[in-house]
């Protein structure tokens, strides 16, 4: 993208140093990038203006070598106008080709191989700087836009001039419509969409941003979590199934520790520390946000644990839990919720919803506590989880209730 732009003219020395006059040179510098090229001109250093770049005085000589210079000037803006409306590189070499009548043979920047250059690229980096859940969101991705290609111009790639605002619009169209995504699934891939099309711009290969006027704006939605009705409820159940009761208690340990599934999985017993109370801690690194997080162990957590202490899988992989794939711990945990008539959809992230209503702010844990332990890096992402119980707020205007009676507020009325 032009960030720069100048023109000027200049007198260039030459070996000949008994010359009177010396050539007129066309200097253009974009993005601080120089080329020059002979106007055919020649002229008196003694009568140039070096700071105008243009030949001094009112002979006939001087306005006929400033007026051709002038014509020179405008045909440089002209090029560079023509270059903009054609979505084309506005870079010196460009202008200077088409000065001189040639043409552009530019190399054309086409959408996907540079999506499959930047997952490429990730996925050489997971472990290091991604997660491994980051690389299979821009693979979905990958696959989303390429079908989109296929669907709306019957092909598997076009040329990153032809993205416009119709074309992420017509994108979000048919994430809602074709995909059946929902609206902030939507916002989701487009916003994925969106870093490929920044490194294009960024590399001056696109020239005008397509996502201008489009909202991002997610939806908020209502975060779902199990009461400590349900709770008790999964608790107190023993299931015929082995399989079921393996899934139940991981489930409750995530419940009571406010861990995500792939942290959970990565657990190790080494990362169970004694804490600045004597008890027992996890003390562990969140893939996500890759911040260190410290949890105090609650005594069900603590009971869990100890109980695959000697678990065969546990000990063969050095793990702290036996825990399946998240396919199947999803599976496994509708199973749970239907055998105990809980109504909710049950999946794996409701344990870590749980947590942060029902077991710490439900039972008076201050917000900015929960937001530590679940090792979030600001307080606002804490409150999209933290759904505040009907039960809390009863017991606090109930406490309010109590300090105004015991003021006297009541005589009053």
């Amino acid at each position: 993208m032009e960030r720069s732009f100048g023109v000027f003219f200049h007198l260039k020395k030459t070996k000949k140093l008994n010359s009177v006059v010396l050539p007129v040179y066309l200097r253009i510098t974009i993005n601080g990038r120089v080329t020059e090229l002979s106007t055919k001109r020649e002229h008196d250093p003694l009568r140039w203006n070096t700071r105008a770049g243009r030949a001094e005085g009112k002979t006939d000589e001087a306005r006929s070598l400033n007026a051709y210079l002038d014509v020179l000037q405008r045909k440089v803006y002209e090029i560079r106008r023509q270059l903009i409306e054609d979505d084309k590189q506005v870079t010196a070499g460009n202008i200077k080709t088409l000065m001189q009548g040639g043409e552009i043979r530019e190399h054309r920047h086409m959408l996907m191989e540079i999506f499959r250059e930047h997952n490429d690229q990730m996925a050489a980096l997971v472990g290091m700087e991604y997660a491994a859940g980051t690389l299979e969101r821009y693979e979905t991705s990958f696959r989303h836009t390429r079908s989109f290609l296929q669907w709306k111009y019957g092909k598997d790639d076009i040329d990153i001039v032809q993205l416009d605002h119709e074309f992420i619009t017509g994108y979000e169209f048919w994430l809602k419509s074709t995909r059946k995504c929902d609206h902030n699934s939507t916002i989701k891939y487009l916003s994925n969409f969106r870093k490929i099309v920044n490194r294009c711009i960024r590399n001056g290969w696109l020239l005008r941003d397509p996502f201008i006027g489009f909202r991002m704006t997610k939806r908020e939605v209502e975060r779902t979590a199990l009461t400590q009705s349900e709770l008790d409820r999964i608790f107190e159940k023993q299931f015929l199934a082995e399989r079921l009761n393996i899934v139940r208690d991981i489930f409750l340990f995530s419940c009571y520790t406010g861990l995500a599934y792939v942290d959970v999985k990565k657990l190790k017993r080494s990362e169970i520390i004694t804490g600045i109370d004597g008890g027992q801690w996890l003390a562990y690194q969140r893939q996500k946000t890759d911040i260190a997080a410290r949890i105090p162990l609650l005594q069900p957590a603590q009971r869990l644990m100890e109980k695959y202490k000697g678990h065969p899988e546990c000990l063969e992989s050095n793990r702290l839990l036996p825990v399946l794939s998240n396919q199947k711990m999803n599976a496994y945990l509708k199973e749970i919720a239907d055998i105990c008539c809980i109504s909710k959809t049950l999946t794996y992230h409701i344990a870590r919803h749980t947590f942060a209503t029902t077991i710490t702010l439900g039972n008076g844990v201050p917000i900015e506590t929960v937001s530590k332990m679940l090792g979030h890096r600001n307080l606002k992402t804490t409150q999209h989880y933290a759904k505040i119980l009907d039960t809390k707020i009863v017991d606090d205007m109930k406490l309010l209730c109590d300090k105004l009676s015991l003021a006297g507020y009541s005589k009053k009325n």
